[in-house]
């Protein structure tokens, strides 16, 4: 420790996850605004590409249990070094892809690393960010991810038409791995062994962090899916990021053929809903930590949740009705802006039932929301071909955030999940 005075190097470390989530999600939508130039290269369909921006979904939900796990054995430093190295690598290794197989295998593994963000990132947050403090802190972090979005959207589409689809995806390869250099040189797992937090910060990051630290014990995966409040937290989860990854995948193309808009236009339109998802996410944030200091701890989780649901649900169904782009636009958003209000209490509650094991439980909960991301991006394609529209697409969508509310009225966030076994 160099300083006894109260330091902010945990808001450094804040600064830092939510670059990753900006990059994160910057990576993840390129697939979808270089859908039509890829396709035409690679003489793809359009239920070819929805297989393509599904299997990603895939990857990334089938390693998020594992990814969390690693984030809590091995630590955070280590681990998302090696997941934003190893996507960012297969981010620009998309650029060489050949024909549909080599996209279908490079975008699976790209997904599989990703899986690591966010679960790992909770894994930080337990360590350096007291209960007080974490709505606040996930809400800005899943912001960056929807900035991102945003920003990467008109830029992304300006950058393929300056350099192709393929350079593009090499550029944003190179920045993931600059990331992962820069956090391995700087983070600490532990904020008591960073040489820049001083013993007055130390304080404030102890004060209220689920009392003592608990001793070394072993996650039993077996205890974790038969309790019923995981499965609550996956359902509702599920829900959420099937209505979002529509927004990721399809609303770009959508727009652009639904209103025949050309690229650029598109991008600002699709950036809309990500800008007001953003909003979301910090007005969630500011609410979860509001009413947990008020000693409304249950509270604070699902009330944003159920409003985010509810707001969600007439948001997308609205939109339906919309015979011009700015009122779809405008209902999207707000269908977004009450999505992204489920995040901070989803991924608090994690923390806050996970505990000493919330990598692994956030990771659990974000690989059930990501097998809805991968039905979203099969569904809204077969769907369209069979019925041919886009309507009843929303309507599920609509219906899946409706069923959400009364799972949230079952979750109980003060309550830990019993998830050990003892260690001999």
């Amino acid at each position: 420790m160099i300083s006894t005075k109260p330091t902010r190097v945990r808001h450094k470390m804040v600064f830092a996850t939510f670059i990753l989530s900006m990059i994160v999600l910057f990576d993840r939508i390129l697939i979808s605004v270089a859908k039509d130039p890829v396709a035409g290269e690679l003489a793809l369909s359009d239920k070819q590409m929805g297989w393509v921006l599904s299997i990603f979904a895939l990857g990334y939900a089938l390693f998020q249990t594992p990814s969390g796990y690693l984030a809590d054995k091995y630590g955070v430093r280590k681990v998302l070094t090696a997941v934003v190295s190893l996507w960012s690598i297969f981010t620009a290794l998309t650029g060489a892809v050949f024909n549909f197989f080599s996209l279908f295998v490079v975008r699976f593994i790209f997904g599989v690393g990703e899986a690591g963000a966010f679960p790992s990132m909770a894994r930080a947050i337990y360590n350096w960010i007291p209960i007080s403090e974490r709505g606040i802190v996930h809400g800005i972090n899943f912001s960056g991810g929807r900035i991102g979005a945003a920003i990467s959207l008109p830029i992304v589409a300006w950058l393929i038409e300056l350099t192709g689809w393929r350079m593009t995806f090499a550029i944003l390869g190179v920045i993931g791995v600059a990331w992962a250099l820069l956090w391995y040189w700087w983070f600490r797992d532990q904020p008591a062994d960073h040489h820049s937090v001083s013993e007055a910060e130390l304080e404030i990051i102890m004060a209220d962090i689920d009392e003592a630290q608990p001793e070394k014990s072993q996650l039993s995966f077996s205890k974790m899916f038969k309790s019923s409040a995981m499965w609550l937290i996956m359902a509702q989860y599920f829900c959420s990021n099937f209505l979002f990854f529509f927004c990721l995948t399809w609303l770009f193309p959508h727009l652009k053929a639904e209103y025949n808009l050309n690229a650029v236009e598109a991008g600002f339109y699709t950036s809309a809903p990500f800008i007001l998802g953003a909003i979301g996410n910090w007005v969630s944030g500011w609410m979860v930590d509001y009413l947990y200091k008020k000693d409304k701890w249950s509270l604070s989780r699902k009330l944003p949740a159920i409003i985010g649901f509810f707001l969600a649900s007439v948001g997308i169904l609205a939109s339906v009705y919309m015979t011009e782009v700015n009122g779809a636009v405008f209902f999207i958003s707000l269908a977004v802006f009450g999505a992204d209000m489920t995040l901070s209490p989803s991924w608090s509650t994690c923390v806050d039932v996970g505990r000493e094991h919330s990598g692994s439980v956030s990771g659990t909960m974000n690989m059930a929301g990501n097998l809805g991301s991968f039905f979203t991006a099969l569904a809204f394609p077969y769907i369209v071909d069979f019925t041919g529209s886009t309507t009843p697409f929303f309507y599920l969508a609509s219906i899946l955030s409706l069923i959400a509310i009364p799972i949230w009225l079952m979750i109980k966030p003060e309550v830990p999940i019993e998830l050990s076994v003892a260690m001999h």
